[in-house]
């Protein structure tokens, strides 16, 4: 089997980083708390007058590259390939994309090996690529196409009021059985 895996949200923990990095920056408003957000995009959980603070964190060299993996995550990994399966990181790169698209190779070379470059796939249309499973924290994909893939939802706090199929680390080996 096919399988896209989503990098931030599902592999890297961009919430757990960012959170850590607004209360380093001190800021007068309190970061939001990873359980009171209810928006797939950092920024929108925050008022429009903190946007610009916000993506200056998600945007700051670095940023990307130390995100530290998500409890489970990397085991996981090696375990669907154990499984026999074509495991393939499915990432898009922000707009801003001056530090987070080398960071995110870099990420994936630090926490799963040189070999594991080989498998990313870096696009803004996740439509377009060919798969039978899709693992993303992102409940609403679009893209150009239809996409071949059946998506399986991330569980993150965010997405959580979606029914949708989906799966933690804990649960991967349930989730993509059905």
């Amino acid at each position: 089997m096919l399988i896209l895996i989503d990098q931030d949200g599902v592999l890297a923990d961009f919430e757990r980083a960012f959170h850590a990095a607004w209360q380093r920056a001190g800021h007068d408003f309190p970061a939001v708390a990873l359980e009171r957000r209810t928006s797939l995009h950092v920024r929108d959980d925050y008022p429009e007058a903190l946007y610009g603070a916000v993506e200056a964190i998600y945007t700051a060299p670095g940023f990307y590259r130390e995100l530290p993996p998500i409890a489970g995550a990397l085991d996981g990994m090696r375990e669907l390939l154990e499984a026999g399966h074509d495991v393939r990181i499915c990432t898009a790169p922000l707009n801003q994309y001056r530090n987070c698209v080398a960071e995110k190779f870099e990420w994936v070379e630090r926490h799963l090996g040189p070999g594991f470059v080989d498998r990313i796939i870096l696009t803004k249309d996740k439509t377009v690529v060919h798969g039978d499973i899709l693992v993303d924290d992102n409940p609403d994909i679009r893209g150009s196409r239809r996409p071949d893939w059946r998506q399986v939802l991330f569980d993150q706090p965010y997405n959580r009021h979606l029914d949708m199929p989906r799966m933690s680390w804990a649960s991967w080996r349930e989730a993509l059985a059905g």
